[in-house]
């Protein structure tokens, strides 16, 4: 270990001799890198810049395709409009996909449903699923009750045997 340290002790001292070589070329090296740094700068801004125009342009662009399109649809709606059944036009409608939005809406409606094989009523939101409905313990005993009479009606039902019961 000793003799490492002297080493490096050796090649510290032979480095403080060339330094004043060594600034030169360590300035020149930071002159290039400020003005590397200033170009990066300039060259940010103009391409920021030319960012901007494009999507200007492609804004206008868009409007006048539009306004051009609303124009043709116009026009072509009364053609189409005696060329093309309702029922037809209504049914391509129905065949399209859903929003995001019309498919919210058709989940946040929710409905009570019963059951007729047991009698109960079930809460369904939207197209299908099942939710939980929370109630009291008394509520809870009696709609099993219910549900277990229902279930021994339709078991009759099934057998031929229907009884009345209440």
């Amino acid at each position: 270990m000793g003799k490492e340290k002297a080493k490096k002790r050796r090649h510290s001292t032979s480095e403080s001799s060339s330094s004043s070589s060594s600034s030169d070329s360590s300035r020149e090296k930071k002159k290039l890198r400020k003005l590397k740094k200033k170009l990066k700068k300039e060259q940010k801004k103009t391409e920021k810049l030319l960012k901007k125009k494009l999507k200007e342009e492609k804004k206008k662009l868009k409007r006048k395709q539009s306004e051009e399109r609303s124009q043709n649809q116009e026009k072509t709606k009364d053609e189409a409009s005696s060329d093309i059944p309702l029922e037809l036009m209504e049914k391509s409608k129905a065949m399209a996909p859903m929003t995001k939005e019309e498919w919210e809406k058709r989940q946040s409606v929710i409905r009570r449903v019963q059951d007729e094989e047991t009698g109960r009523y079930r809460l369904i939101k939207g197209d299908g699923e099942v939710i939980e409905e929370i109630v009291s313990r008394d509520r809870h005993k009696e709609i099993n009750r219910q549900a277990t009479m229902a279930d021994g009606n339709f078991f009759q039902l099934q057998t031929g045997q229907k009884r009345d019961i209440k």
